[in-house]
């Protein structure tokens, strides 16, 4: 874990002073934020059809011209808390029909992988408290070749790569600006907003830029709100008025022209219905690009959404540069002299806080990769707004409430009632929390701001998440399904991470959570084992395509699926739990016995998943079996990270501990007699002298079985980490036949080639970070007990030797590299564009990708997920000193 401490300076660095003070705080956040989302389109919660078609229902088409029911999205945008008022930016390159107010992307029916997004961005830098913010997006100077994406897309099979914006050519000649937004706070309610445009072609360019100030509109669902108003003050100034956020000031330099027209809908688009009014959310766009109502636009001096309009001529080579401002203060002179001064002040901070959380011995490259991957996650901050009691019996105004919609998607989960600030999993791809991906989020942000990561953590166990039954949330299209259970891990990386921060043992939050871990855990017990037997199913519990067959489908009758990794998650909670109930027991003894009950779990899932069918003692691994009705159980010989999953539930309980926990130790010792001397099984128990206990799933000789499979380059070992399903599938497909159909997986270490869960992701040969972080951290709890007593080959076949600690160095720089530049200054993640970012504009962007093709190392999937992988900048610090 990340040591360090904001001691080192000799004063108090003004993001942590400025943490500190949100310490007390119901919620630990600021007023303003990166809040607005990049994609409100073609979501659930703006899905009103009977058919549950989201990408249809609501495309990009509409996204300029309909107004958003359950939030707002814009490009680089911020918003308040509750999202009242928005700023971002719009963009037109003079050749466009549109203008570029919001990224573009496929819906999942367009691309030959699902959805995608197809635009050029980049998170460089963000702090906890958003003092400082920078976003850059690259924008053709040519039309934006919206329809060629599509129709390639397409035209193209799931066998084929995807077509991306780099691939049309449109990037060749440096004929693009660069857009780079930068926010700097005075304080929480007064933020300096700088946008510089830089022009990289050889020629002369033009492009008009609109700084655009809106109001969600809630009023048009809610008659009796009060509705905003913007309206202009004086030319350089317009105020914004909100019955509850109060009033606030945009001010703005040298506008060539003030717009002003309603977030509203545009009914003759969207609906065929005539407009009542020229004054329609999409109005900016017809004024500049059309030439059409501009005078009305111009002449009209309030309203919901409001541009600045700048006309910039922008010479080869040159930056010019925009500022606003927007305070809840009126000031006289908002732009006083050496006012830009603000910018490099908060860059001075954020590098400050930076130089106190990343290790200092890190090059810059690497240093780059942890902030921007930081950043990313910072930026990922989105305001969600979901009713789904509301959501199901009341009208967009588009579409009538629709009776199949109350048994249709998510309709027993009314109690859900969302509006809070979530780190996305991806702000375009997965603008929506995932109940697992938040989980991984919350051990990334720990390491900047580790009171969000806590509320993250305990907001979704909350009761307008929570299921009264205990069930946690998964993902709006389908609240019901199963993710994996890492909260209780989470939350103790969380609290190990911040106590060595600060020192300080948070045990007030490891009694929070496990409360409400108490009630999901006995879910899990009484709905995923049908049997009794402590053998677990879940579906496809956030691994999509890892089976041969869908495993969240439900087998009528006679057909049973038992799995695996189902049954290892719950040893693993169950392993969890004990530890937090020991830790919090530490502390307060009256959670000493609940360290006995998770203890005693723990030991009869070890049985199950050790005693029953799950290991194959032929191939010496873990499979998921096929239960049917009349024949034998069928294990599904399928080698991938389901039957690796018994690795991640490893302890190490030092030997004081138990000691100064006498019921728990005499519990565990009357516990191991009675089943020894009764033949029943015993889990996997060493003792390191007296100093350490090892509790693991599996016993040594079979953690040995599993990292012969683990570090063999033939099989999961790729040069970018763990691939999730083994490369002896590329040679040796695995069939099956259920009902009288066939199944067939094989390895397909790039793109999904099937169609399971939308297709836009796959987990049938790639490197997935949060799964690579597991396994490492596992690794390395077994290297820390078992030392040089215990080494194995690495890579198996080299002759080398490692003891685990140093198996677990080995497989971090391997994950490590998919982001570095090598020695010709190329990184694995651009694989063939890497021609793109070795230009001098681009060496030092990183992209976070949602997962990494399992031989090159390509970035596949969502192109921003730092949710997840930004977990590589906890990887660069734990153990970046030794590459």
């Amino acid at each position: 874990m990340l040591t360090f401490s904001f001691t080192k300076f000799d004063y108090m660095i003004d993001e942590q002073r400025r943490l500190n003070e949100n310490t007390n705080k119901p919620v630990p956040l600021v007023q303003w934020g990166s809040y607005l989302s990049e994609r409100q389109w073609a979501t659930v919660r703006e899905d009103y059809s009977a058919d549950g078609d989201a990408w249809h229902y609501f495309p990009f088409d509409h996204a300029h011209c309909r107004v958003y029911r359950w939030g707002e999205d814009g490009l680089a945008g911020i918003s308040d808390y509750y999202q009242n008022l928005c700023f971002s930016i719009a963009l037109w390159n003079g050749k466009d029909e549109i203008l570029k107010e919001r990224l573009f992307g496929l819906g999942n029916f367009e691309g030959n992988h699902g959805e995608d997004v197809k635009e050029l961005y980049y998170y460089l830098d963000n702090l906890p408290t958003h003092t400082y913010m920078q976003y850059l997006y690259k924008y053709p100077q040519q039309k934006f070749p919206y329809e060629l994406l599509r129709t390639e897309n397409r035209n193209r099979t799931k066998l084929d790569p995807e077509y991306e914006i780099l691939d049309t050519g449109i990037f060749n000649n440096n004929e693009y600006f660069d857009v780079l937004i930068t926010y700097a706070k005075h304080d929480d309610e007064d933020i300096f907003i700088k946008i510089d445009i830089t022009n990289h072609y050889i020629n002369e360019a033009e492009i008009t830029v609109l700084p655009t100030l809106f109001f969600y509109n809630k009023w048009q669902y809610t008659p009796d709100l009060i509705k905003p108003s913007l309206s202009l003050v004086n030319k350089n100034c317009v105020a914004a008025d909100h019955n509850k956020l109060g009033r606030h000031y945009f001010y703005f330099l040298n506008a060539d022209d003030r717009l002003f027209t309603e977030n509203e809908t545009n009914t003759e688009i969207v609906t065929g219905t005539p407009n009542t009014s020229v004054f329609t959310k999409d109005a900016f766009h017809q004024a500049i690009i059309q030439k059409k109502n501009i005078t009305a636009l111009r002449n009209k001096k309030q309203g919901t959404k409001f541009a600045a309009v700048y006309d910039l001529n922008i010479a080869a080579g040159e930056t010019k540069t925009i500022y606003c401002r927007l305070s809840n203060n009126e000031i006289k002179k908002p732009f006083v002299k050496d006012f830009e001064h603000i910018f490099q002040k908060r860059k001075n901070e954020a590098d400050d806080f930076y130089a106190a959380i990343l290790p200092k011995e890190m090059n810059k490259d690497l240093t780059n990769i942890q902030r921007q991957a930081i950043a990313g996650l910072l930026w990922s901050k989105q305001y969600y707004h979901f009713d789904v009691e509301r959501w199901l019996t009341t009208s967009d105004g588009i579409t009538e409430p629709s009776p199949a919609r109350l048994t249709g998607r998510n309709y027993d989960w009314t109690h859900l009632k969302n509006q809070d600030i979530i780190c996305m999993p991806d702000k375009w791809e997965y603008p929506w929390y995932a109940a697992w991906d938040m989980a991984f989020q919350t051990i990334s942000m720990a390491v900047a701001d580790a009171n969000f990561a806590k509320h993250q953590l305990l907001l979704i166990m909350r009761e307008w998440y929570m299921k009264p039954d205990g069930q946690l949330p998964a993902y709006e299209w389908n609240f019901s399904d199963v993710n994996p259970p890492v909260q209780a891990w989470a939350a103790l990386q969380v609290y190990y991470i911040e106590q060595k921060q600060t020192g300080k043992n948070d045990v007030q939050f490891l009694k929070k959570i496990f409360q409400k871990l108490l009630i999901n855990f006995t879910w899990w017990i009484n709905r995923k084992d049908l049997k009794g037997n402590n053998i677990f199913e879940g579906g496809f519990l956030g691994l999509d395509n890892i089976g041969v067959f869908n495993r969240s489908f439900n087998y009528q009758g006679s057909v049973q699926l038992e799995q695996a990794d189902g049954t290892s998650w719950m040893g693993m909670y169950a392993l969890n739990m004990m530890d937090m109930a020991v830790e919090i027991a530490l502390h307060d003894e009256s959670f000493e016995d609940t360290a006995t009950k998770f203890f005693e779990h723990f030991v009869f899932i070890a049985e199950a998943l050790n005693e029953h069918n799950l290991w194959n003692k032929d191939d010496k691994f873990f499979y998921d079996v096929l239960n049917v009705a009349g024949t034998d159980p069928m294990p599904l010989r399928i080698r991938s990270i389901v039957g690796l999953t018994p690795l991640f539930a490893v302890s190490n309980i030092l030997s004081w501990e138990l000691d100064k926990l006498q019921d728990f130790k005499k519990r565990i010792a009357w516990f191991e007699d009675y089943r020894t001397k009764n033949n029943k099984f015993w889990p996997n128990e060493e003792r390191s002298g007296d100093a350490e206990i090892l509790l693991s799933l599996i016993r040594k000789e079979r953690l040995l079985d599993l990292l012969k499979y683990l570090l063999d380059e033939n099989e999961f070992l790729s040069p970018g980490g763990i691939r999730a399903l083994s490369k002896y599938h590329l040679d040796h497909p695995y069939s099956t036949t259920v009902d009288g159909i066939a199944y067939t997986i094989h390895y397909d270490p790039g793109d999904s080639t099937s169609n399971m869960f939308g297709g836009n992701s796959n987990w049938r040969g790639p490197v997935w970070m949060p799964i690579n972080y597991l396994i490492i951290q596992s690794i390395r709890k077994y290297g820390k007990f078992y030392g040089d007593t215990l080494l194995v080959e690495c890579p198996v076949g080299s002759g080398k030797q490692m003891n685990l600690e140093q198996v677990a160095d080995e497989l971090t720089k391997r994950v490590i590299s998919l982001f570095e530049k090598d020695a010709e200054s190329n990184r694995k993640v651009y694989d063939t564009y890497n021609w793109f970012y070795k230009k001098p504009e681009n060496e030092n962007l990183v992209l976070f990708y949602e997962y990494f093709h399992g031989d090159s190392g390509r970035g596949l999937g969502a192109s921003h997920q730092t949710g997840w992988t930004a977990l590589v900048a906890e990887l660069i610090s734990e153990y970046g000193g030794k590459l």
